[in-house]
């Protein structure tokens, strides 16, 4: 047992967990067997019902105030047709564009943090989130292209990028500390990459570019927000029950995982391809915003207070925070509206000092 917890130093169970394992229960049909945390699911339920409700009260704030009842009264077909537009055609589709980033980013950290068996693993640290930006930044500075061609480069440059750590870091280092060294390196080629294609750029495409690069929702619409919303829909069922076993299995250890009958290597590529495409999708949507991946899922993890990937938590967690900075964003500082990568990065910047603090007085670095 001490080999086992070894292995996922980082993110394993804090002394004692053992003795208070936490509880599941299981929901059987005739086509599938459901594993599951009641508290899990509380928490989840809660964030999700966080998000939805900063997402009505984010719609109805603005030039045009609305109340919550108009809102969701709108949203339910029965407001006039000035509500009508105001809320269906324009606020709505960067509100949505929110919430499946941020639920994007929160999945795709809850899986990169698991498979590194590390609090530290996040396509922010380990490259993904700049490969992204480096293929929409090309084909905004190149060809000036629109949403569907950006979506496309954004989800090409982060697979890219993935299968460039993936190799570099061998396929016995896929996990752990060298997975995460290998993608800092990339991370900082990228970072100057990037740079290079700004200043290749008219000033009106490079303003343009700066802007995405901190990540925005200004000016989104379901164009936008259409590619990350189909993602998660086929991508979310894939990983929460198709994977959601192997995932805690595999942290257990690579032997532990095996002996139980993981297929250990078709499963890791299939989640890290998951969740690169997620954060490459969730980049062209929103831009590379920082941090959301890396702390929705430690909040949600202490919050189920158990020791496993809690992805479904981790999801609605990353919802709930995305929109919560979009609204301080807008409303935070009269007479000026941040773009929301500002918000996230101030408190994922604290956040993270933090972390390594905490991590280092217990002995984990």
């Amino acid at each position: 047992m001490s080999g086992v917890n070894r292995g996922v130093r980082g993110v394993g169970p804090p002394r004692g967990a053992l003795s208070r394992a936490p509880h599941f229960a299981v929901v059987r049909t005739p086509a599938v067997s459901l594993r599951f945390r009641p508290r899990a699911l509380v928490v989840a339920g809660a964030c999700l019902a966080v998000a939805l409700g900063t997402g009505v009260l984010l719609i109805g704030s603005g030039d045009f105030p609305m109340s919550p009842a108009d809102v969701v009264r709108t949203l339910a077909g029965r407001g006039s047709p000035a509500d009508s537009l105001i809320v269906n055609e324009i606020r709505l589709p960067r509100v949505a564009a929110g919430l499946a980033v941020g639920a994007a980013l929160g999945l795709a950290g809850a899986i990169f943090q698991s498979l590194t068996r590390n609090p530290l693993g996040s396509p922010d640290i380990l490259g993904f989130s700049q490969g992204a930006a480096t293929g929409v930044l090309a084909v905004i500075v190149l060809t000036g292209a629109g949403s569907v061609a950006v979506a496309a480069c954004a989800a090409g440059g982060g697979l890219l990028t993935g299968l460039v750590v993936y190799l570099v870091a061998g396929r016995h280092g896929a996990h752990g500390q060298r997975l995460i060294l290998t993608g800092i390196g990339v991370a900082a080629i990228l970072t100057g990459v990037n740079g290079y294609l700004i200043t290749q750029a008219k000033i009106t495409d490079a303003a343009r570019a700066v802007l995405w690069l901190t990540g925005s929702l200004d000016g989104r619409d379901w164009a936008d927000a259409a590619p990350v919303i189909a993602a998660l829909a086929v991508l979310g069922p894939l990983v929460l029950i198709g994977c959601g076993r192997a995932l805690r299995m595999l942290e257990m250890g690579d032997d532990a995982a095996h002996g139980l009958g993981v297929p250990i290597e078709r499963v890791r590529v299939l989640l890290l391809a998951a969740a690169v495409l997620l954060t490459a999708l969730a980049a062209a949507a929103a831009g590379p915003v920082s941090f959301v991946a890396l702390t929705a899922p430690q909040i949600a993890r202490r919050l189920t207070r158990t020791a496993g990937p809690g992805l479904l938590p981790a999801a609605c967690m990353g919802a709930a925070l995305l929109v919560a900075a979009d609204w301080a964003a807008q409303r935070g500082f009269p007479g000026h509206q941040l773009p929301v990568g500002v918000v996230t990065g101030l408190l994922g910047g604290g956040y993270l000092v933090w972390l390594l603090v905490t991590e280092r007085k217990t002995g984990r670095m």
